[in-house]
């Protein structure tokens, strides 16, 4: 039975705002953690930590400008709009990113991917993948952009520690898409503009529901459809890794001895500087 998530609005004074898809079951996301459809102009959070799980920012094509990266890896560079940037933090990382122009609006998915627990100890490291390397689906009265996975013939450039599908739907008013998801995944949907029905079920910032499909044994296929104007739509599939979740929030593993650890290790430095 399909379960319709509500997404949470959060603020920080003028220059961030985001929808939050966080569920109290970790195991209704698996093997995600959590979603933030978000808003910023401006620097908003300070460098933090990560350690157990990998944080990747898609920027929507909307945005006014790019996002500012780094990490105590030595990574500096720009997420464009359309582009995607996945940090495997496992055994630690310092990170910060923040609009590139101050006044200018990003609009983005930040999302939290777990990490199978013989990668969460690992060295962490940083894929990028650049807006025009983002493989296009067009279809009739829809497009989908396909920045982590496969939809349709197409396939992500990027191998991810986690393997993911991530889908950016684009229905023009009427417009309609079959989602096809594989036996033995997860599959949800958050909105990004406008409203859609899954199945004849909302998907809409109006009333902030988020379908969460169950995982199926055999290969089950869904109908998209914009029935009141054009809407966007975000697609997260992926294999549950059924593992234990124990979180602070910037770190997150299968243990709360290797959790411990973790912040004992940033503590005292380990995980480098800005």
């Amino acid at each position: 039975m399909t379960t319709i998530a509500r997404m949470q609005r959060a603020n920080r004074g003028q220059q961030f705002r985001a929808y939050r898809l966080h569920a109290s079951d970790p195991a209704l996301l698996d093997p995600f953690i959590g979603i933030d459809h978000a808003w910023m102009s401006a620097p908003t959070f300070p460098p933090h930590p990560h350690a157990g799980f990998s944080a990747v920012t898609y920027l929507f094509l909307d945005s006014e400008t790019g996002m500012a990266n780094r990490d105590s890896l030595g990574t500096r560079n720009l997420i464009e709009p359309g582009g995607l940037h996945w940090t495997a933090a496992g055994r630690g990382v310092v990170h910060e990113e923040y609009p590139a122009v101050t006044g200018d609006t990003t609009h983005l998915l930040q999302i939290f991917v777990n990490l199978p627990r013989d990668r969460q100890g690992n060295a962490p490291f940083a894929l990028t993948l650049a807006p025009q390397d983002v493989p296009v689906v067009e279809r009739p009265g829809s497009r989908v952009r396909v920045p982590l996975g496969r939809f349709g013939g197409v396939h992500s450039p990027l191998t991810p520690p986690t393997d993911v599908t991530l889908l950016d739907v684009t229905l023009e008013a009427g417009g309609e898409l079959d989602i096809r998801i594989p036996a033995g995944q997860r599959a949800f949907f958050m909105p990004i503009h406008g409203s859609a029905e899954l199945d004849g079920l909302s998907v809409g910032l109006d009333d902030l529901g988020a379908p969460i499909l169950p995982v199926d044994d055999e290969v089950t296929t869904h109908k998209l459809v914009a029935k009141a104007g054009a809407a966007q739509v975000a697609v997260f599939i992926g294999s549950p890794l059924r593992q234990p979740l124990f979180s602070n929030g910037p770190m997150a593993f299968a243990s709360q001895e290797s959790l411990i650890a973790a912040t004992a290790a940033y503590q005292r430095g380990e995980m480098g500087h800005l």
